[in-house]
C-alpha cells in the first residue's frame, strides 16, 4: 500500500476536486498534485474517467489508453469537475440541487492557483467585512460598510455550516444586475475545503444564483480554487459572466497570498474576531470538532 504524505485521515476520506471535466482533453493524460501526490487523471471522451498516482509505466501527459491502466483511485463526476480521495470517501459528494435545474448556466469559471492554506481561503470566502475595500464599487462600497447582524448554525444533521439572514449592499452583484442593491446572502460548508454561496437572482427575486469555491489542497499552503458558477443569465456570453467572477477572485488573491500565518490558527485566542466574524468562528470551531489537522494549525490541548 502507498504510503501518504498527508497524515490526517479526515481529509483523507474526502472527495477532492481536480479538474473542470470540460477543459479535460479526450484520451490525454493531465498531471495534478493532491495533498502532496502526484496524480494522474484521463477522460475517454465518453465520460468515463481515471484517476491514478502518475508512476513511471504510464504518461505523465500525452495519450493513454484508460481501460487499461490499473491501480486507479476512487473517481466522482460531480457539478462539472472530476473528484477523487486518497482514502475511504463516502457514497457521495455533498448536494447541489440547484445545479439539476436546466435553464442554469453552469460555469467553470476559472481555476486558480493560490498561495494559501485551503483553511484560510474558504475562510476569506465566508467574509462579507471586506466586501467595500477589496471589491469597491462591485461588491461593495462606502459608506455602505457595515455587516448586519446574521445567523450561524453548526448543523449536526446535514455535517455542514449554515450561515443564514446575510444581507449586503452592492453595486453591482452579478453580470444582470443594473444598479445597486441589497443582495441576500446564504453560505453553506458542507466540506472542510468547499463552500457554496447563494445570493439574490436579479433575473428572478424568488430564486437564487449559485457560487460554489471547490479548493484542490496542493499541500498544506497551497490550493488551486475551483470556481463553479450556477447562475440565472439568459443575456451574457459564457465569457462575460466568467470575466466578472474572476475580476472578483483576482482582487482577492493577493489579499489571501499575504495572510500570516498561512495555516488557518484554530485556537480561538490566536487571533481576535469581531461580531461580523461570526462564520469564521464557527467553521474553525468545526474544523477542531472534526479534527483536521491539514492546512490549519490546531489549538493547544
Amino acid at each position: 500500500m502507498t504510503e501518504t504524505r498527508c497524515k490526517d485521515q479526515v481529509i483523507l476520506d474526502l472527495w477532492h476536486p481536480l479538474a473542470a471535466l470540460s477543459e479535460v482533453p479526450a484520451g490525454v493524460v493531465v498531471g495534478t498534485i493532491l495533498l502532496e501526490e502526484r496524480l494522474s487523471l484521463a477522460c475517454d471522451g465518453t465520460g468515463k474517467v481515471a484517476v491514478w498516482r502518475s508512476r513511471r509505466d504510464l504518461p505523465v501527459d500525452g495519450p493513454v489508453d484508460i481501460s487499461a491502466v490499473a491501480g486507479t483511485l476512487p473517481v466522482k463526476l460531480a457539478y462539472g469537475y472530476v473528484w477523487t480521495s486518497l482514502g475511504n470517501p463516502p457514497a457521495d459528494i455533498f448536494p447541489i440541487p440547484e445545479y439539476a435545474e436546466a435553464d442554469r448556466r453552469k460555469l467553470n469559471a476559472a481555476t486558480f492557483g493560490v498561495n494559501v492554506s485551503a483553511p484560510r481561503a474558504i475562510e476569506n470566502f465566508l467574509d462579507m467585512g471586506h466586501f467595500p475595500y477589496v471589491h469597491t464599487d462591485i461588491l461593495g462600497a462606502e459608506p455602505h460598510t457595515e455587516v448586519k447582524e446574521y445567523d450561524v448554525e453548526i448543523s449536526v444533521d446535514r455535517d455542514e455550516i449554515l450561515a443564514t439572514r446575510c444581507r449586503f449592499f452592492q453595486p453591482m452583484a452579478s453580470t444582470t444586475s443594473d444598479g445597486g442593491a441589497d443582495v441576500d446572502y446564504i453560505y453553506r460548508v458542507p466540506h472542510p475545503y468547499c463552500s457554496v454561496l447563494y445570493k439574490s437572482s436579479p433575473m428572478d427575486e424568488t430564486r437564487l444564483d449559485v457560487i460554489a469555491v471547490f479548493l484542490q489542497p496542493v499541500d498544506q499552503e497551497h490550493v488551486r480554487a475551483h470556481m463553479l458558477l450556477c447562475v440565472l443569465d439568459e443575456d451574457n456570453e459564457d465569457k462575460v459572466i466568467k470575466r466578472f467572477q474572476q475580476t472578483i477572485f483576482g482582487q482577492d488573491k493577493p489579499i489571501l497570498e499575504n495572510q500570516f500565518p498561512k495555516r488557518l490558527p484554530l485556537d480561538p485566542r490566536a487571533e481576535t474576531p469581531i461580531r461580523a466574524d461570526k462564520s469564521a468562528i464557527a467553521y474553525r470551531r468545526w474544523l477542531s470538532q472534526k479534527g483536521v489537522t491539514y492546512g490549519v494549525i490546531p489549538a493547544a490541548t
